[in-house]
């Protein structure tokens, strides 16, 4: 009992020293949802950004990723392209992932000596995805949506410790920005241990391009939220094209004219070609 008790302090004393900052650093938490552009700030910047050195932190306190040197962005990353300096020294990430959340450093080099405190930057990323491919949405299929916050937290402490307690909620909405917990046509469950909240509805004629969206709250004030618009495929992508029986050229026209002329083998047999004179007379017959 001692021991679970002193991890428990030991879990409360890692996340104030996350919130208030370690050996006076500065620290920003930021919320974005994925596909977003993100720009993290470095308030401990000096002119020029020629100073500047951007780190990354993994989730998991794997190791540390240099991304900008000197003002001058790494292109050994695996994510080099989307990434880029802004003129005030801020790092700026395109289209940001769920894999892109962490810890990232702001910090200061002057002749080789660190200047100052790191400025510390959480990014946290909310995430939406459905159940079902998109060929398998339509009308009275069920599907279930999951919106996980890929929140920066260490090892042993869970999602709901860490963001529960900091006043952290998420929810379903409609268009309308109505609760849906309130509505019985949907069932919402949350996990505690993921950050994961999911919607499970079956689906309506009158779904066809509605959106509900996951909102991330913060004491009641939106932080981030993030959008799913249902789309019913058309016919052409649920249905297989119908085999071809014929076919004409794009350049042929679409009504004989009276210059036009039409090549018909007309097959004959005896009797047939006493009864239709003309027509077995043809160049074209063929007797059978």
């Amino acid at each position: 009992m001692a021991d679970k008790c002193h991890m428990c302090l030991l879990g409360r004393i890692i996340i104030c020293a996350l919130l208030t900052g370690i050996s006076g650093a500065e620290v920003t938490r930021v919320f974005f949802s994925s596909g977003e552009d993100v720009r993290l700030s470095c308030n401990n910047a000096l002119p020029g950004c020629t100073s500047t050195t951007w780190i990354y932190g993994r989730p998991s306190g794997t190791g540390t990723v240099e991304l900008i040197a000197g003002g001058v962005k790494k292109t050994d990353t695996e994510r080099h392209e989307r990434l880029s300096l802004g003129s005030d020294c801020s790092l700026n990430i395109k289209k940001v992932t769920k894999e892109d959340r962490g810890l990232y450093l702001c910090r200061q080099y002057v002749n080789g000596q660190q200047h100052g405190d790191d400025a510390r930057v959480f990014l946290h990323v909310l995430h939406v995805s459905s159940s079902s491919s998109q060929s398998e949405i339509r009308s009275g299929r069920s599907l279930t949506l999951f919106c996980q916050l890929y929140y920066y937290y260490y090892d042993r402490v869970s999602c709901d410790a860490s963001v529960r307690s900091e006043g952290l909620d998420l929810i379903w909405v409609n268009q309308a920005g109505v609760n849906l917990q309130t509505d019985s046509r949907f069932q919402i469950s949350f996990s505690s241990e993921q950050c994961l909240i999911s919607l499970t509805t079956t689906l309506l004629n009158e779904d066809h391009n509605r959106e509900w969206r996951c909102q991330l709250k913060h004491r009641d004030q939106l932080k981030t939220s993030a959008t799913y618009t249902v789309k019913y495929p058309t016919p052409s992508e649920t249905n297989p094209p119908s085999p071809v029986t014929s076919s004409k050229s794009a350049s042929a026209p679409t009504q004989a004219g009276p210059e036009s002329a039409v090549k018909i083998n007309v097959y004959c047999d005896l009797k047939t070609s006493l009864r239709y004179t003309d027509m077995c007379s043809d160049n074209n017959t063929t007797f059978l």
